[in-house]
Formats: C-alpha cells, sequence, structure tokens
C-alpha cells in the first residue's frame, strides 16, 4: 500500500505545465504571469490633487506655518480662486502668485501650483478662499512617477495575477498579458448503472452524480473542465473515446473506473493506452484509485470510484493540487490549521483518515474548534450530504486510530468563505 505523500509526489512530479497563451487582462485574473511587463510611461503621468481642494503655492498658505486667528478673521491669506479644474481636463492652467484654483481629486495641477489646499481645510469659498490651516511644498499632491517610473517592471514573470497586478497591467497600458493557461480537464464517467440526470433511471440504475462533483471541483480548483459524460461502450468504443478526451485535455479523470470486476473493461483500454497505477494507497476514504499516464503526450489520467463522497475526497488529495501546480501556485495544497476536536472520532490503523468536518472559531479564545461529520460514533463515510455540510477535512494519522473529545488535530479547509 502506498502512502499518501508518495502518490501525491508521483502526481505532481506528472502534473502539467501548459504552453503560455496571450489572453485579455479580464480574462486573466489568477492565472500565472508568463512575461515581465515593464512600464513606459509613469503612473501618474503628469502631477495631480490627491484630494479635492484648491490648487495653491504653499508660501501663499503659510508655507509650514501655523496661521493665526487673528490673520484668519481679519482675511490677510484669503486668495482670490481664479478658475476650476475637473478631473480629465485637457485645458492647462496657470497659477499666479497669491491666488488658488479649485480642483478635484485626479485633477492636473496648474503650472506653479506646488500643494493642494483640502476643501475641509478652508472656508469652501469660490469667489475668494479663506485658508484655516497650511501647507507644505508637496502636500496632498501626486508626483509624476510616484507609482511606477517608466522602466519599472510593473507585473513580474511567475506571479499569479490578482485584482492589483490586473491593475498595473492597466496602468501600463497593456490590454492583453502572456499567461500560463488553466489546465484543460476532462471529466467522464463509467458505469453500466448510470443514466444522465435527463433521464428517470430505471429498475437498477442511478444518476451519474459523480461526474459532476468532480467537474465542479475541479473548476473551483481553477481548471478549464469539459464534462464528457459517460462513456459506456465495447472495449474498441472505450480506448477510441478515451484516446479521444486525452488529446484535446491536460488531465483526465474517469469516475467509476476502479472498485470491482465491473471496472475491468475500461481498466482493459486504459493498459492499451499508457502505464495505469492501481496500487492502493494508505487513506480512507479513497484507498481505492488509480493513476497513470497515457499516450506520448503523458496525458496525467486519474481513476476514481463511483461514490462521490471517497472520489471528492481523491479529488481534494490529489487532483486539486496537480491542477494548482500546473496552474503556478507556490504552496499547491490548501491551508491547514490546528484545531480541538468537540467529539470522538475513529479512523483506521495504516491510513490517513480524512473525516469530514465543520471547523469553527472560538468567540472568546480564538481558537479553531473542529466537528466532525463522519467517522464520528459510527457515522458513516461514503455519504455525499455529510460532505455538502462540511467545510474542512480533519486529517488523523496513520497510527492513530481514535481521537478524543479536546484532542488537537490538523484540520484542512475546504472552503475560505
Amino acid at each position: 500500500m502506498r502512502s499518501v505523500d508518495d502518490q501525491l509526489a508521483m502526481v505532481l512530479d506528472a502534473a502539467p505545465v501548459p504552453e503560455p497563451i496571450r489572453v485579455g487582462i479580464t480574462d486573466a485574473l489568477g492565472l500565472m504571469c508568463a512575461e515581465e511587463v515593464a512600464a513606459s510611461n509613469p503612473l501618474p503621468g503628469f502631477p495631480q490633487a490627491a484630494v479635492d481642494g484648491y490648487a495653491v503655492r504653499a508660501v501663499d498658505v503659510g508655507g509650514g506655518v501655523a496661521l493665526g486667528a487673528d490673520e484668519q478673521r481679519a482675511g490677510e491669506r484669503s486668495l482670490p480662486v481664479v478658475g476650476e479644474v475637473p478631473a480629465g481636463s485637457q485645458k492647462p492652467l496657470r497659477l499666479q502668485p497669491r491666488q488658488a484654483v479649485r480642483v478635484a481629486t485626479g485633477a492636473p495641477l496648474p503650472t506653479l501650483a506646488d500643494a493642494v489646499l483640502p476643501l475641509h481645510w478652508s472656508d469652501r469659498g469660490r469667489g475668494r478662499m479663506v485658508p484655516q490651516r497650511p501647507v507644505k511644498s508637496g502636500d496632498f499632491v501626486r508626483k509624476v512617477g510616484d507609482d511606477i517610473q517608466p522602466g519599472d517592471i510593473a507585473v513580474r514573470q511567475g506571479f499569479v495575477l490578482g485584482p492589483a497586478q490586473i491593475g498595473l497591467l492597466a496602468a501600463a497600458g497593456r490590454d492583453k498579458v502572456l499567461v500560463y493557461p488553466r489546465p484543460r480537464v476532462t471529466v467522464m464517467s463509467y458505469g453500466l448503472e448510470l443514466v444522465d440526470i435527463e433521464r428517470d433511471p430505471g429498475l437498477g440504475q442511478v444518476f451519474d452524480v459523480c461526474s459532476y462533483a468532480v467537474a465542479a471541483a475541479a473548476k473551483e480548483a481553477g481548471a478549464a473542465v469539459t464534462r464528457a459524460g459517460i462513456i459506456n461502450a465495447e472495449p474498441r468504443g472505450l480506448k477510441e473515446t478515451i484516446s479521444h478526451q486525452a488529446s484535446r485535455s491536460e488531465m483526465l479523470v474517469i469516475t467509476g473506473a476502479v472498485g470491482g470486476s465491473g471496472c475491468e473493461p475500461v481498466q482493459e483500454a486504459l493498459r492499451e493506452l499508457g502505464d495505469i497505477d492501481t496500487t492502493r494507497v494508505a487513506m480512507h476514504p479513497g484507498s481505492v484509485q488509480g493513476f497513470g499516464l497515457l499516450g506520448d503526450a503523458r496525458v496525467p489520467v486519474f481513476l476514481l470510484p463511483s461514490n462521490p463522497a471517497s472520489a471528492l475526497v481523491i479529488v481534494e488529495t490529489f487532483l486539486r493540487p496537480a491542477i494548482r501546480q500546473s496552474l503556478g501556485k507556490a504552496v499547491p495544497t490548501r491551508r491547514s490549521v490546528k484545531a480541538r476536536c468537540l467529539g470522538p472520532v475513529e479512523s483506521l490503523p495504516g491510513r490517513l483518515g480524512l473525516v469530514r468536518g465543520r471547523l469553527m472559531r472560538d468567540a472568546e479564545t480564538g481558537d479553531y474548534l473542529v466537528q466532525a461529520l463522519s467517522g464520528a460514533g459510527g457515522a458513516p463515510e461514503h455519504l455525499l450530504a455529510g460532505f455538502a455540510e462540511a467545510n474542512a477535512l480533519i486529517k488523523i494519522p496513520e497510527e492513530t486510530t481514535a481521537v478524543r473529545p479536546g484532542d488537537v488535530v490538523d484540520v484542512e479547509f475546504l472552503q475560505q468563505g
């Protein structure tokens, strides 16, 4: 029986890195940048107001010297307001000594102005303005190149593009960027008992639940997913279908491909296409699984059982990290925390227990608490409803068969929301 760590290492070693493509920046969120993007222009490109107020010469409103009450009352510091500049204005203005110009946030500063007096630091006058506090040269002004200078690297190769990086690409005038695309994952299901959800199942038939759940999990992980549906066919047809889907995918997933003698036809077709390994993995649920590489392109194929709950545990443990690594994530696995267990949990000896749970936070101490939803008091592991209520996986070490209330365990997040 292979360890989970060894199986994961084998999977990650085979995880593909798709060739870079150029996409619009609106489609690049979450993808890894495949080029260095340098700014050709400064940002901002002109001195602009950082707040609504008055463009002034600092020396005309105190220049750092506090204004006395008598001066304010006497209006000795009042300045005529000789114009108004909105954001986006393309009409240059020139400020003369002892003048002010009303400016909006983002507006270009008039020539000779070296500061902006915020509105709430004045009497808000329209024809004349009385400053109530001084400003220094450069106050409330966004200088040319404050954010980015020409030649600065706006976005680095190998960085995952988040909202800030998308904004920097826009600031650099780039509407497209070279990225590593989402890996193409095709999900198929095998099983003579399966019918798609558009049909009513007859006696002995069940809905194809597993491929829908797995496809959703792969998409949530960041893959570009195609659900190819049920692939029941005679051996030659199975081989042709699998070969065709592998040729248009970076990863292939077949649910219902392990777990009994009924899976032999699909496994035989796979063995003719590549190297397939169905060694049990030391985990539960999900011990029965398979992994291999198909064709000359060595396309990774994951063989999952037909039970959706077991399949989703395997997806979380192996397929999701492979997808995240293909996307360029530095840490392909989910975040883990230590949590105190609220009830007893049972686990099989010699296997890593992956128990669905509900993770909570103690309002007083801030400690993490977790309530097991399977493996607790004989609760079944194979039911999908328990997965729907879970937001975490409790990880029980191979040498541990029982967790008592109050014991601290490792818990992996399933949901970040």
